[in-house]
């Protein structure tokens, strides 16, 4: 394996290591400010990233994309507790929650790119601190679009059901114990369908990763 392709691999998954704790500690700071210490109680607000590794969704699923060179990077934290009994109005507080880890993928992504454009310009700037902000805004609109689909127990799915009347939360609680097989499928639907080349490509391109 070359210097080239350990370097990428590090700057890739450390962007992605990173963009996922943040989600998951915006999730677990917004249930605490709303009256929830589930997650403070159990030091997950905390940027260790010891505290939020899954074996699986951390590392092995990502560096398996990344060695494949799929066209799209995911991956997930360990998720962080939540306890909407203790929110004034529970689906009120999950939306805000939800809402929560996309929002900060998303700011994420804008402070990547403020600094990527004009460090672009200069002539001698490094191509890996270059290729590490544009991980950073790849990954973090990846995660953003990717969560806010309405799946559960994908965040979509909580801002979803604050706004569905009690017959279509009901139907949304029943799908959860299956939802990771709609997101397989909508994620095969799409690479199927080329739809997540077509939508990365021009943004590797305009971020000069892709050739």
């Amino acid at each position: 394996m070359s210097v080239e392709l350990v370097l990428g691999l590090i700057i890739w998954l450390g962007a992605l290591f990173g963009s996922v704790i943040l989600h998951e500690v915006a999730h677990g700071w917004v249930a605490y400010r709303l009256g929830d210490p589930t997650a403070k109680l159990a030091g997950r607000l905390t940027l260790n990233p010891l505290a939020h590794i899954d074996l699986t969704g951390t590392i092995l699923l990502p560096l398996l994309l990344i060695l494949l060179r799929a066209p799209f990077i995911i991956g997930w934290a360990k998720p962080v507790p939540i306890n909407p009994l203790y929110f004034r109005r529970p689906y009120q507080g999950m939306m805000l929650v939800g809402a929560a880890g996309p929002l900060t993928n998303l700011a994420l992504a804008g402070a990547a790119t403020a600094l990527w454009y004009p460090l672009h310009q200069l002539p001698a700037m490094p191509g890996l601190i270059l290729e590490g902000l544009g991980a950073l805004i790849l990954i973090n609109i990846i995660l953003a679009a990717f969560n806010l689909i309405p799946i559960p127990p994908l965040d979509g799915s909580r801002v979803l059901a604050y706004f569905l009347p009690p017959r279509g939360r009901m139907m949304l609680h029943r799908l959860e114990p299956f939802g990771f097989l709609g997101v397989l499928a909508v994620l095969l639907l799409l690479q199927w369908g080329d739809v997540l080349e077509r939508l990365i490509l021009p943004l590797l391109r305009w971020l000069e990763i892709a050739d």
